[in-house]
């Protein structure tokens, strides 16, 4: 069964497309007409200018999808398609989730003809967030577990540069580092909901890092360590786009 057949069943009611990404990941997929979207959700992100095929390994998840969008049900690790058969190939935030992630790439490479897209995130730089450094260090190990390194996605794809994402005050989509000036909202089931690594944890260690987030937002204490974020406008947490042309 598919990671999100058992955690994605509410996943469209928080993971919304930003504009502000999408914007970034428009522009990075350049002048291609034709994209595969591996990963992809309930479809967020997919430019509604171009032919897109969606691929997504979960039922739940495509049941959440517009319908206007083509989704082929699939694996990373086993596209359904002849070589270069699009202009574009896009895995946004999901690389993490194939069992099987450099061959996942490797797949990208072989079905895409000029570019290849990833939204991913810089493991380092992500483990002094805030959220993770103070409240849910056991967010480090099982990212670790699971998500390639950032020079080793570079090292795959070959030629491809690496953006930063800087995330907005008021990001509406509630991916893991998008309230990192909404701390409160941490605390909503319904936001944790659409946030894998949430659902993935002991409860007892989850109810652990919630009630010591209460106890400082009740105390002020997260103003004191924190409140300088409040005066920004956005933040390089570590999520990184790479774009790799062929």
């Amino acid at each position: 069964m598919a990671e999100y057949d058992r955690i994605g069943t509410s996943y469209v009611r928080t993971r919304q497309t930003d504009p502000r990404i999408a914007a970034q990941i428009a522009s990075a997929l350049g002048d291609a007409c034709s994209v595969v979207n591996v990963g992809a959700g309930t479809g967020s992100y997919e430019p509604p200018t171009r032919t897109v095929v969606a691929v997504e390994p979960s039922r739940v998840m495509i049941a959440q999808r517009p319908s206007e969008v083509a989704a082929v049900q699939a694996i990373a690790e086993q596209l359904p398609f002849s070589d270069r058969s699009f202009d574009a190939a896009m895995a946004v935030l999901s690389v993490h989730h194939w069992q099987d992630p450099r061959r996942g790439l490797s797949e990208l490479c072989r079905v895409a003809r000029q570019r290849i897209v990833v939204l991913t995130w810089d493991q380092e730089r992500m483990e002094s967030f805030w959220l993770i450094r103070r409240y849910f260090p056991e967010f480090i190990e099982l990212d670790r577990s699971r998500a390639l390194p950032l020079d080793e996605i570079v090292a795959i794809l070959g030629n491809a540069v690496v953006r930063p994402v800087p995330i907005p005050w008021d990001c509406r989509d509630g991916f893991a580092g998008a309230f990192w000036r909404r701390p409160e909202a941490y605390l909503d089931p319904t936001v944790r909901s659409g946030i894998s690594p949430f659902r993935l944890l002991p409860e007892q260690t989850l109810a652990q890092g919630l009630q010591c987030l209460t106890e400082d937002l009740r105390s002020g204490a997260w103003v004191e360590q924190f409140g300088h974020l409040l005066e920004l406008d956005e933040l390089d947490i570590g999520y990184r786009l790479v774009v790799c042309d062929l």
